[in-house]
């Protein structure tokens, strides 16, 4: 499964999400860093949310992949990149908003800072 968030081929991440392994999810580890901010944050409070995004063409399947975030559904962040980036805190306020609203955090390309 491929979150398609990408801006360079082959600094992707993954989030492995459920038990036994569970589903591992392919991000750009860019894209995943500010993910696991929000993330982290929520769960620390214990709250659930919704996180979605579209698959990119030629990935595999055409459509679009949600998955519900809970404190009680393991998660594991693993980043091909070993320094972490400088982080956009407007990327992760928007996603941080979006994690608040009804439909989740909707994976888009980076808000650029004004």
């Amino acid at each position: 499964m491929s979150a398609g968030i990408r801006r360079t081929v082959g600094i992707m991440g993954t989030l492995t999400y459920g038990n036994g392994g569970g589903a591992r999810i392919s991000i750009d580890d860019r894209a995943l860093s500010h993910l696991k901010v929000v993330i982290i944050s929520k769960l620390r409070r214990q709250e659930s949310f919704a996180v979605s995004w579209t698959h990119p063409c030629g990935s595999g399947p055409t459509g679009r992949t949600t998955i519900w975030v809970h404190p009680a559904i393991p998660l594991r962040f693993d980043f091909d990149e070993p320094e972490p980036p400088e982080l956009n805190m407007r990327w992760i306020v928007g996603m941080t908003d979006e994690a608040n609203q009804l439909g989740g955090v909707v994976l888009t390309p980076e808000a650029v800072a004004v």
